[in-house]
C-alpha cells in the first residue's frame, strides 16, 4: 500500500470522491487510483499495489527513488486482466515485490489508446505476440526494456510466475542496470524508426488493391463456416463491408458471398447472444461457437453497418433483422440516462467467465415447461451433456427455415414458438447476476454507434433509433468539449476529461454525416465541417498521413501515425472516408483533394497488409468513383419527397449522398453551393441526380429517379 505520507494525503482528499465510484468493501484499503474516473482503474483502487494512475508524478518519483517502472494496461471488461488481478494484484505477497522494487502505474487502454498502441508495438518486438493484460517495464524515461500479457501467480510450464519475473528484473536493475538501459534505448530508438520510416508512396490511385485485397481474402476464407483463417476468430465486419464495395466494383459475387456467409454462421453461432441480443467479441474456436463472452461496443456498431451493407446487397430480411435486433440490445443495456452509450459489458459474472450466458436442459424447462423447452432445446443445441464446460451456448447449428423442415412445420409456426421462447428465458435471465457493465463513453466507440443508429433508421425506419443516435451526438457536442470546443474522449458521471484522439473526432464526423443523412438537419452537417478543419489543424502532418495525438497532447516517446485497422478501425481510414463525404456534400474539394493524399501516403500500409486495411480500401473505392450527390428539394418530410429518399436508398449505392434543401431555409445554402438553384417543379417535391460537376434533369416521381440512378 501507501506509505504513511501518501497515505495521509489520500485521506486529506478524500472529501473529493463521489462515493458511488467506491469499489464495493474497500474498506480503508485504498491507493491512488481511488480518485481516478476509469472503472477499470477503480477495479484496482483497493489492491494492496500501490499503483499510480498515468502522469508525470509516477515518473518523477521513479527516478527520485531510481527504480523501474512497471505499467499494466488493460480494461474493465477484460476477462485475463481479472484473473491476473485474482491471481497477483489483489495477493499481498506479489504487491510486496512490486512495491519495494518498482513504480507501479495502472492505465484504461480505452482511455488511453496512444500509450497503449506504443507498448502493445514495443510487446511484439520483444515477444511477438499482444493482448491483455499488457505488461510493460519502462525506465523512468518511459523507454520499455520489457513486456509481457498474463504473467501466472506460479510458474506454469515454461511460463515463469510473477514473483519470479518481478524479482527477476528488479534485481538485475541494481546489478545490471546498463543491460537494462541499453535495451530501453535499443526498443525506443526501434519505436522511432518504425514511426519516422520514409514511406513510398504511390503515384496515382488505381483498383489494383482492391484487387488484391480480394484476393487475399479468397485464399484465407472458411468455405464451410465463413470467417478467415483458423481458430481464434474475429469478426472483423469492416472487412466484411470492403467485400461488399469490391463486389460492386467488379460484379465479383464470390466477394459477396464471403461476406454474406460469414454474417450468417456469426448471427447464428454461438458468437451472438440468441437471448438477448448483442455480438460476444470474439470466438475461440474455428466454427463460431464458444465466444470469449465480453461485449464492446464498437464491435457492435460495426457489425450492424456490416449487416446493412448485406441487406442493401441482397434485399434478405435475415441482414434488417441482425441490425435491428444488435441495436435493441445497445439500446437496452448499453444506453445510459445522460445520451452516450456505454462501452461495453464484461465477459465475467459470479467469478467465471460467461455464466450469465449459459443455460441447461433443466433451467430452459424450468421457464418454458416440458413441450416448449424440447422444442427449444432442439434447436438451440442445448443437450445433458453440454456444448460449454458441462452447460449450453445457446446456437442455431440450422437456420429457422431448415429448423422447420426438420420438424415437418414452416416457418411461420416454428418461428413464433421460438421467438415465444426467447422472450421468457431472456426474462428468466434477468434474475440472474448481470454482468459489469463499463460506464464510460468515448467519443470515436459513439460516433460509430451513432452513424449505425442513423443509418439503420434511413433504411428501416425504426424511430427510436434516430432519437437515440441524436441524443448521443447533442449530448457529445455539448458535454465532451472543453472551452475552446476540443473534443474530450471520455465522460463518466458527469465528469469529462483527456483530450481526444484522432480516431474520436473521424468517428464523430462519420456519425454525424449518417446522421445528417437520416435527419437532414444541417446543423449535423455543419458540426461535421467544423470538425473536419479542427481535425486537420489538430492532427495534420506534411505527407497527409494523420497523427493519432493532437499537437497539444501528451507525447510519449513517439508521435505515433495508425493506419492498420484492429478490432477497431484506424483513425485515419475514418478520417479519410470522413473527409470524402463532408467535402463532396458540401463542395469543399480541398478536403477530396486531401482524402487522395491519405491514400496515397498509405499505399505502402495496404500493399504489404491489405486484409488489415479494409477501412481505407473503402476509401480509396469510393475515391475511385464518381461521386453522386441527390439534392431533394421539398418540404420537411414530404412524403412524394421522402419516397424518393427511400427509392434511391433501395440498392447498395455507397458513393450516393443526399442534400435535403427546404423552401425558404438559408441555412444548407451557407454549407454548401451544390444546392444553389436547385428548386421545387411546379410546387411538387424536386430531385437533382448529380454526378461529379453534372446534374441531370431534374424529376418528381421515385421511378424517374430510379431510372436516372440505374443509367
Amino acid at each position: 500500500m501507501t506509505n504513511s505520507q501518501d497515505r495521509e494525503t489520500l485521506v486529506s482528499r478524500l472529501s473529493e470522491i463521489d462515493t458511488s465510484l467506491l469499489p464495493p468493501d474497500g474498506g480503508d484499503q485504498y491507493n491512488r487510483l481511488i480518485f481516478e474516473s476509469s472503472p477499470y482503474l477503480l477495479q484496482h483502487a483497493t489492491n494492496p499495489v500501490d499503483w499510480h494512475p498515468w502522469g508525470q508524478e509516477a515518473f518523477d518519483k521513479a527516478r527520485q527513488l531510481n527504480k523501474p517502472v512497471l505499467v499494466s494496461i488493460g480494461y474493465s471488461t477484460c476477462h485475463w486482466c481479472h484473473v491476473m488481478e485474482q491471481e497477483s494484484f489483489e495477493d499481498p505477497e506479489v504487491a510486496e515485490v512490486i512495491n519495494k522494487l518498482f513504480v507501479a502505474i495502472k492505465v484504461d487502454r480505452e482511455e488511453r489508446p496512444d500509450i497503449d498502441n506504443l507498448y502493445m508495438a514495443a510487446c511484439q518486438m520483444v515477444t511477438g505476440g499482444g493482448g491483455w493484460p499488457l505488461n510493460v517495464f519502462l525506465t523512468p524515461d518511459k523507454a520499455p526494456f520489457h513486456a509481457a500479457t498474463y504473467m501466472p501467480r506460479q510458474t506454469r510450464g515454461e511460463m515463469s510466475g510473477i514473483i519470479t519475473i518481478l524479482t527477476k528484473l528488479g534485481a538485475m536493475w541494481q546489478t545490471d542496470r546498463d543491460k537494462l538501459l541499453a535495451t530501453g534505448k535499443e526498443l525506443g530508438d526501434a519505436l522511432v524508426r518504425l514511426e519516422n520510416s520514409p514511406s513510398t508512396a504511390a503515384e496515382a490511385l488505381s483498383e489494383q488493391p482492391l484487387k488484391d485485397a480480394y484476393d487475399r481474402f479468397m485464399e484465407t476464407f472458411d468455405h464451410k463456416r465463413g470467417g478467415f483463417g483458423s481458430a481464434p476468430k474475429f469478426p472483423m465486419p469492416h472487412n466484411l463491408s470492403l467485400l461488399f464495395h469490391i463486389a460492386r466494383r467488379f460484379n465479383l459475387e464470390a466477394a459477396s458471398t464471403m461476406a454474406i456467409k460469414t454474417l450468417q454462421h456469426i448471427r447464428l453461432g454461438g458468437m451472438y447472444d440468441h437471448i438477448g441480443f448483442g455480438m460476444h467479441r470474439y470466438s475461440v474456436d474455428a466454427f463460431w461457437r464458444v465466444p470469449h463472452f465480453e461485449k464492446m461496443l464498437y464491435d457492435q456498431a460495426l457489425v450492424v453497418l456490416a449487416a446493412l451493407d448485406a441487406y442493401q446487397s441482397t434485399k434478405d430480411a435475415f441482414f434488417a433483422s441482425l441490425a435491428d435486433q444488435t441495436l435493441s440490445y445497445v439500446l437496452r443495456d448499453l444506453t445510459l440516462p445522460a445520451g452516450g452509450f456505454a462501452s461495453g459489458e464484461d465477459a465475467d459474472t459470479e467469478g467465471a467467465e460467461g455464466i450469465f450466458y449459459l443455460w441447461t436442459p433443466q433451467q430452459v424447462e424450468e421457464v418454458l415447461g416440458h413441450q416448449h423447452a424440447t422444442i427449444f432445446c432442439n434447436c438451440y443445441e442445448i443437450s445433458e451433456e453440454g456444448n460449454f464446460e458441462g452447460s449450453n451456448i445457446p446456437r442455431l447449428e440450422m437456420d429457422l427455415k431448415e429448423w422447420a423442415q426438420w420438424f415437418g412445420t414452416t416457418t411461420e409456426e416454428l418461428g413464433p414458438v421460438l421467438e415465444d421462447g426467447r422472450r421468457k428465458l431472456f426474462e428468466a435471465r434477468k434474475t440472474r447476476i448481470q454482468p459489469h457493465r463499463d460506464d464510460k463513453v468515448l467519443v470515436a466507440w459513439n460516433g460509430l454507434t451513432i452513424a449505425a443508429m442513423a443509418r439503420t433508421f434511413s433504411l428501416l425506419g425504426h424511430a427510436e433509433y434516430l432519437t437515440a443516435a441524436i441524443r448521443a451526438a447533442d449530448f457529445i457536442l455539448s458535454a465532451m468539449r472543453d472551452n475552446q470546443g476540443r473534443l474530450l474522449r471520455r465522460w463518466r458521471r458527469g465528469q469529462a476529461g483527456i483530450p481526444a484522439f484522432l480516431e474520436d473526432y473521424a468517428a464523430l464526423i462519420l456519425g454525424l454525416i449518417e446522421l445528417y443523412q437520416a435527419c437532414f438537419d444541417s446543423r449535423y452537417l455543419a458540426e461535421a465541417l467544423q470538425l473536419s478543419k479542427d481535425m486537420q489543424k489538430l492532427f495534420g502532418s506534411s505527407d497527409g498521413i494523420y497523427y493519432d495525438t493532437g499537437t497539444d497532447a501528451e507525447k510519449v516517446l513517439v508521435r505515433k501515425r495508425t493506419l492498420h485497422d484492429g478490432a477497431m478501425v484506424s483513425g485515419n481510414a475514418m478520417a479519410a472516408l470522413g473527409l470524402l463525404r463532408i467535402g463532396s456534400l458540401t463542395g469543399d474539394m480541398a478536403l477530396v483533394d486531401h482524402v487522395e493524399k491519405i491514400l496515397l501516403a498509405s499505399s505502402n500500409q495496404w500493399t504489404k497488409v491489405p486484409t488489415g486495411s479494409s477501412q481505407l480500401l473503402i476509401a480509396l473505392d469510393m475515391a475511385l468513383s464518381d461521386r453522386q450527390i441527390l439534392v431533394i428539394t421539398a418540404p420537411k418530410n414530404d412524403p412524394a419527397a421522402l419516397r424518393m429518399v427511400t427509392a434511391a436508398r433501395d440498392a447498395f449505392r455507397p458513393n450516393l449522398m443526399i442534400l435535403w434543401q427546404t423552401p425558404n431555409d438559408t441555412t444548407l445554402a451557407e454549407l454548401t453551393p451544390l444546392v444553389a438553384g436547385k428548386v421545387m417543379q411546379n410546387g411538387r417535391a424536386t430531385a437533382y441526380l448529380c454526378r461529379g460537376r453534372t446534374c441531370l434533369a431534374p424529376v418528381t416521381t421515385e421511378d424517374q429517379l430510379v431510372e436516372q440512378l440505374n443509367s
